[in-house]
């Protein structure tokens, strides 16, 4: 299970070729302008300039997702979280839009139109909230 990572991205928010160019860093882990570039031009229906990885690197870099080296002459970029970190960000934010809601009568309402997988899934979430409020009373205590 991944938690909640301490560290989080200033802006959360991503553009289509940001969150392309993210993924392709997770999969390769440290990339430099050039082996983005290839990558995205290994798909003969795509275009894209050299500059323009280049702006959307250091887009990345002050948004907060990724953090460059200099070695020598040249820059690399690596991920400043995990992709799965990543995703607990992202759960964690639309929790938190959700229950913003701060209706449970609205909340509720989407009870009615769930499958029984979903209904299952929300049993389990309850479940580990139970146990952690437990955990929390029992270090209090």
């Amino acid at each position: 299970m991944v938690s909640l990572p301490n560290y989080r991205p200033k802006q959360l928010s991503l553009g289509p070729l940001e969150a392309e160019i993210l993924n392709i860093i997770w999969e390769l882990d440290s990339v430099t302008v050039k082996d983005v570039h290839e990558r995205i031009l290994s798909d003969p229906n795509r275009e894209l300039a050299y500059t323009s990885v280049t702006t959307v690197l250091r887009r990345l870099t002050e948004k907060g997702w990724l953090a460059c080296d200099k070695s020598d002459r040249t820059f690399s970029w690596h991920p400043l979280v995990t992709r799965a970190e990543a995703q607990a960000i992202e759960a964690y934010e639309q929790l938190q839009r959700f229950l913003a809601v701060g209706n449970p009568e609205v909340v509720a309402a989407f009870a009615d139109s769930l499958d029984p997988g979903n209904i299952a899934q929300l049993e389990a979430i309850a479940k580990r909230l139970r146990e952690a409020r437990n955990a929390r009373k029992e270090e209090n205590s």
